[in-house]
């Protein structure tokens, strides 16, 4: 990100390069291990309900209660299980879309780096 003025309309990053900030879970969404949540908001909107950014999660189970997103993994591999059953597998080149309000529990197989854009 250094050299980078994110005030310009348009600007490019290498996902894997990017320095990522301490994003510390709540005790209560961890379910097993030691996850660590990293992240970088790399775009905001002036009202602050659109969001661009990376984030990263290394091993672990955690809950979570989704956001509306559009995701791509960049690197690492989790499976995602949805309140009600559903369960999705996610690795490097997926996109996933995720629904505000989804209740999941995301078990984390390898350190995850994803490219996000939540909607508030």
């Amino acid at each position: 990100m250094t050299g980078i003025d994110r005030s310009v309309a348009s600007f490019a990053v290498h996902i894997p390069d990017v320095e990522l900030e301490a994003e510390p879970l709540a005790a209560e969404q961890i379910v097993s291990g030691d996850p660590v949540v990293t992240g970088k908001v790399l775009w905001e909107s002036p009202d602050g309900k659109q969001l661009r950014g990376i984030w990263q999660i290394t091993p672990g189970v955690v809950t979570d209660t989704e956001a509306n997103e559009l995701f791509v993994v960049v690197s690492g591999r989790a499976t995602i299980e949805f309140e009600g059953g559903t369960v999705i597998e996610v690795g490097p080149g997926d996109a996933c879309v995720l629904r505000e309000g989804d209740r999941t529990t995301w078990t984390v197989h390898e350190t995850l780096r994803k490219a996000y854009h939540i909607s508030l």
